[in-house]
């Protein structure tokens, strides 16, 4: 068994994510109305089911993935926002072109499937790496009308959710981007890791662990103060000669001869 990836990130727990939940109401919900009320042998079937398993695909790969990419997560969920709008416009379609009524924001039925999305939290800040299985009352308790024999309810009913899901992934990506801003990327956290642990070596033993000669005397470098180390060129016109490197290389190339 690979070992895991270090934890400098919280991740995965995207089954606990609401956003999760509620895209994988609509993918369900679009698998069934398609089979039931689009042909299956149509483009647009197969696009409709897609896009639904894109919209929560992606924000499960999104949660594994912030272990190691900030910009890869902030992609994937953008991603699965891309593809809910792609559904939504094609419910949108199949109720214009058939001339079925669209439910108003107001209208009580809309009201109606609305509230039940409230009876849930929506915080986007669990990322703890649990895997429960996602809350079957939550679907269940949208069943009524997802499996309403009048395509046009089951159509609006799904329009809502996306409506719902799109709320909850603006929330979600904007959370995403203000915590990137504060706290850097991956790659940002692994640079400031590693520079400590660099520092806690030092403190510990100055000597360089690549070069065991004499480190005594050491000199803050003058580009980042930090030690500079005795070195011995391995390669090219100096090979073999000693010189004064920076510790933080190589994010810091400053060199000094003896």
């Amino acid at each position: 068994m690979s070992p895991r990836p270090s934890a400098l990130r919280a991740h995965g727990g995207y089954r606990q994510l609401r956003s999760f939940q509620v895209t994988e109401i609509i993918y369900d919900g679009t698998v069934s109305f398609c089979d039931r009320f689009v042909n299956k042998r149509s483009r647009t079937h197969d696009q409709m089911v897609q896009a639904a398993r894109s919209g929560r695909q992606n924000i499960a790969e999104g949660s594994r993935a912030s272990a190691t990419s900030s910009q890869t997560e902030l992609r994937l969920v953008n991603v699965a926002r891309a593809s809910l709008d792609e559904l939504l416009l094609d419910y949108e379609d199949y109720l214009r072109q058939r001339r079925l009524s669209a439910w108003g924001k107001d209208d009580p039925q809309a009201r109606e499937v609305r509230a039940l999305g409230k009876t849930h939290p929506t915080d986007q800040s669990d990322r703890t790496d649990r895997s429960d299985s996602p809350n079957r009352s939550d679907a269940e308790s949208y069943s009524p009308w997802l499996n309403h024999a009048d395509p046009a309810v089951v159509a609006n009913t799904l329009i809502c959710l996306i409506h719902q899901a799109n709320y909850l992934l603006d929330r979600q990506i904007a959370g995403l981007e203000k915590q990137f801003i504060s706290e850097g990327g991956y790659s940002e956290r692994l640079h400031a890791a590693r520079l400590d642990e660099r520092r806690k070596q030092t403190a510990i033993n100055p000597t360089d662990q690549s070069d065991r000669t004499d480190q005594s005397d050491l000199k803050p470098c003058p580009a980042c103060g930090q030690p500079m180390l005795l070195r011995t060129a391995r390669q090219g016109a100096r090979a073999g000669s000693q010189f004064r490197g920076c510790s933080g290389y190589p994010e810091c190339r400053t060199t000094l001869p003896l």
